[in-house]
């Protein structure tokens, strides 16, 4: 084994359990690539777990097996990614065979913990996508894991990565506005980026735990982050009434549905070559569905969603979520002591510009080439002072920079200091789908939920580290 490969794979065994980042910098002239395993054959597993890894750091890394339980997804996927290497419906076989340094998991969100724990309890450091998980229990079950087994867990958490919200973290952190005292965090989905959710296996709790925990995990671990401590207790209120039962008429899909004329929210799968390269070809295996109608009967989630949660700290924050807005955005203010700082993104109103709502999601998506870099500005307004306009260079595509940062300090420059502290574990991806947990909870008992009472972990006034 060469020195580099070496030095990566001791920096994981000698952090401590859920901490952030058990990896360490790749020099690029090793002779001997980490070893990867990829479960769970998506969309985004393939594009951005996948290919881009292939694109940007061959020298460093290979994959050595792709894990699917559809075997069309999975060859597809081989070709998609452009590798060789042998593929596996069964997820067991494929860690026995190939013996990896590091498991990926994409799959479905309510599955998560099976490979990880599998992963874990096998010897192997596992990476897994956003959420960590869909409920408490599963939740204690991954933590217990990874303690037992000594091998340590990342959360792909990408928009800590993304230069505007790491200028807002840098003002926090400067104490710009003094002590934080309250939080307005609201984030709107538009009518293509929304109700895609609907239209998949996100639509029910049992495969994603709701929106409370597959989308807003992403705007509680910024809060979590920015604020730097835990969340303490969550009261919540939701509903479902705009999709789901509430339309006047359905479809089996979008492809065989009578109402393709009057449906507003009618989507022609068979535009996307990808899509039906990718499902539509391979519904046959395990009829999973990329189409469907979102009004179906069986969707059980909430498509408003509205939660107060208190910190330890005693920071309180008011949170939304709206899934049929007509723009794609969020605003944010930090209330403090010393003043206020306000942010947002893409809405359309404050430049005046004339947004594509179709396609702002695909471009937030984009793995290939980022967009030319773009300007947006922090209003910081201090107490008896008048505002000033922070200018701050951004990007759309990515996830708005941070997919492109992400993967570069987990395989480039993990050894490198990080004065934001924006890497992962098993820690911050638990603080925040517990925020989506007992926020669900809460919805469904009437009361508020105490983050306590759902593992053993026990909320801190600052982050752990």
């Amino acid at each position: 084994m060469d020195i580099t490969r070496r030095k990566f794979l001791t920096s994981i065994s000698m952090l401590a359990a859920y901490t952030a980042f058990p990896l360490s910098s790749f020099d690029f002239d090793n002779t001997k690539k980490l070893r990867i395993v990829l479960v769970g054959t998506g969309v985004r597993g393939i594009s951005f777990w996948g290919k881009r890894l292939i694109q940007e750091y061959s020298e460093i890394l290979e994959f050595v097996g792709l894990s699917d339980i559809n075997p069309g997804r999975l060859e597809y996927a081989k070709k998609f990614i452009g590798v060789s290497c042998p593929t596996f419906v069964n997820y067991d076989e494929m860690l026995k065979k190939t013996k990896p340094d590091l498991i990926i998991v994409t799959t479905k969100d309510s599955t998560h913990h099976e490979f990880i724990i599998k992963g874990l309890e096998s010897g192997y450091d596992v990476l897994t996508e956003k959420p960590l998980t869909t409920d408490e229990n599963k939740c204690q079950d991954i933590l217990n894991a990874e303690k037992k087994s000594g091998k340590k867990l990342i959360v792909g958490f990408n928009y800590r990565w993304s230069p505007y919200s790491t200028k807002i973290k840098e003002l926090l952190a400067n104490n710009t506005i003094g002590k934080i005292t309250s939080v307005d965090f609201h984030w709107y989905l538009n009518t293509y980026h929304g109700a895609s959710y609907f239209r998949r296996w996100h639509g029910q709790k049992d495969s994603g735990g709701s929106l409370w925990v597959h989308k807003a995990t992403h705007h509680f671990d910024l809060i979590n982050w920015w604020l730097d401590s835990d969340p303490l207790e969550v009261f919540a209120l939701g509903d479902l009434e705009h999709y789901g039962k509430n339309n006047p008429f359905r479809g089996k899909n979008c492809r065989s549905c009578d109402h393709k004329t009057t449906c507003d929210y009618y989507y022609d799968i068979t535009k996307d070559k990808h899509a039906m390269d990718l499902y539509v070809a391979n519904e046959k295996y395990d009829g999973y569905i990329r189409d469907n109608c979102l009004f179906r009967e069986e969707i059980d989630i909430y498509d408003k969603m509205s939660a107060q949660i208190k910190y330890a700290n005693n920071t309180t924050v008011n949170y939304s979520l709206t899934t049929y807005s007509p723009f794609e955005g969020w605003r944010l203010a930090f209330n403090g002591t010393e003043g206020r700082i306000e942010a947002s993104l893409d809405i359309p109103y404050d430049k005046r510009t004339k947004v594509d709502q179709a396609e702002m999601h695909a471009k937030e998506m984009e793995q290939s080439a980022l967009e030319e870099a773009n300007h947006e500005t922090i209003i910081v307004h201090k107490l008896w002072k008048d505002f000033e306009k922070v200018t701050v260079p951004t990007e759309k595509g990515g996830h708005g920079g941070g997919d492109q940062r992400l993967h570069d300090k987990i395989f480039k420059t993990a050894g490198t200091a990080d004065p934001y502290g924006r890497s992962a574990g098993s820690r911050d991806g638990a603080m925040s789908v517990l925020i989506g947990i007992a926020a669900r909870n809460s919805i469904e008992s009437g009361n508020p939920i105490k983050i306590s009472d759902l593992t053993d972990l026990t909320p801190m006034p600052k982050r752990e580290k």
